[in-house]
């Protein structure tokens, strides 16, 4: 009975968690992967790239062309993005959690085309500046 409680709470827990790392609830989100990014940002040259981690991460390395706009701020910086609400945004963090955050931002603020790097840039094997 133990071992059936178990892998009970482990399925709750690995729900609770994937619903918590992607964004699934409005058609103009897509959930992409580091690859699949990274395939969009080389046949897109106007995806917008958005860095949500906070200036010290960024600097750290960062893909390169990305705006940094730290979640925390991304409601009052929000003014500064307006104009790519109908362009292809990309939101990323270091693990997808932060970006999930900033995603439902945007969404609430109407930008249409949101790619989500749901895992952030734990898969990213691509060159960072």
């Amino acid at each position: 009975m133990e071992k059936y409680l178990l892998i009970i709470g482990i399925a709750i827990l690995a729900f609770i968690l994937y619903r918590k790392f992607t964004v699934t609830t409005d058609e103009n989100i897509k959930n992409v992967n580091a690859q699949e990014a990274y395939e969009l940002l080389e046949k897109n040259k106007n995806v917008i790239v958005i860095d949500v981690r906070t200036k010290q991460e960024y600097s750290s390395g960062h893909i390169p062309g990305s705006k940094s706009i730290p979640v925390g701020e991304i409601l009052s910086r929000i003014s500064e993005i307006e104009k790519y609400k109908d362009s292809p945004v990309l939101i990323h963090c270091a693990s997808g959690s932060r970006s999930a955050s900033a995603v439902r931002i945007l969404s609430k603020n109407k930008f249409n085309n949101i790619y989500h790097m749901n895992r952030g840039l734990v898969g990213w094997k691509y060159k960072l500046k």
